[in-house]
């Protein structure tokens, strides 16, 4: 079997990944996708299986290059027909929360009333029907990064929006969450692997589970948010609506959030994650390591692109 390719960039959250593949004996080549050079005219297929494992919050550590890069990678990789877990369609969707807020509307699922912007937009002009509070965030964010709330069209209108790597913001309405928490639903190959409910933080966006999630002055960014995450078992009509949104979106894994308005009791969805970083001391939260399940899809998605014996 040709060896998997792990395309990554942090350094950090995948290591329990390369060591499921290790202890399996599972060929495998990691992909830095911060130094990745391809050459666009070979036909060659050099992987088994390529698996996408990049976070669009690599412009917070520096990387921002290396976002757009991945883009022109899995795109050559489609044109090859090239094998690919979380490909060019479920990158693209996880890049864009423009894209996600009119997928999440074309399915019929409860969604804050949005806006898409320019950067440069009279954002109050934008916001225009919406209900204040309002959040305004990068189209491609990641962990939190550069959302900012506002109580009232005079704050917005003197609001400055943070970077914005394509010039597209989103302002968005700011529902209260019941029970100040919120509730990510993680899908693996159309099914539910796990849910986890996070407790919000005061003035914080930041809701990544992980190990190796930098939240100052709450988590030392070794062991996780520090703070309460607990397994939860969502209704069965928000995981069917979570798989319908993997499945529209292309993606072969990843994790969906939502809250309960507290205004009207009503689950909504916010957020698409095709990178699942996976929950912090997962035995002990939700009672298993889905790390394994990860490399069971992988496994099986490498050994069914073997050619058969002629």
């Amino acid at each position: 079997m040709r060896p998997i390719g792990i395309l990554y960039e942090h350094p950090e959250w995948f290591r329990p990944l390369f060591a499921e593949l290790d202890g399996r004996g599972l060929p495998h080549e990691p992909i830095d996708a911060t130094s990745l050079s391809f050459n666009p005219s070979s036909r060659e297929q050099p992987y088994s299986l390529v698996v996408n494992r990049m976070s669009p919050s690599a412009w917070t550590r520096g990387h921002a290059s290396a976002i757009f890069h991945t883009l022109h990678y899995l795109a050559h990789l489609d044109r090859l027909g090239a094998p690919v877990i979380n490909g060019i369609d479920a990158y693209e969707l996880e890049l864009s929360k423009a894209r996600q807020a009119s997928l999440l509307a074309s399915l019929g699922i409860r969604h804050p009333r949005t806006r898409v912007a320019a950067a440069s937009a009279d954002l109050v002009a934008a916001a225009e029907g919406l209900r204040f509070p309002v959040l305004v965030k990068p189209n491609i964010g990641g962990s939190g990064a550069g959302i900012a709330s506002f109580a009232s069209a005079s704050e917005l209108a003197a609001a400055r929006p943070g970077e914005s790597l394509d010039g597209t913001v989103l302002v968005q309405e700011h529902l209260p969450a019941d029970g100040d928490a919120i509730v990510r639903v993680e899908i693996l190959d159309g099914e539910l692997l796990y849910a986890i409910r996070i407790l919000l933080l005061p003035g914080s966006f930041n809701l990544c589970p992980a190990d190796y999630c930098e939240l100052p002055g709450i988590a030392d960014g070794v062991s996780g948010r520090g703070l309460p995450i607990e397994a939860y078992e969502p209704p069965v009509e928000v995981v069917e609506d979570a798989k319908r949104i993997m499945r529209a979106g292309g993606l072969d894994l990843g994790g969906v959030e939502y809250l309960v308005d507290a205004r009207t009791g009503k689950p909504t969805f916010y957020d698409v994650n095709a990178l699942s970083n996976f929950v912090a001391d997962a035995p002990n939260v939700v009672g298993f390591d889905p790390f394994v399940d990860l490399v069971d899809l992988i496994e099986r998605r490498a050994v069914a692109s073997i050619p058969a014996a002629v």
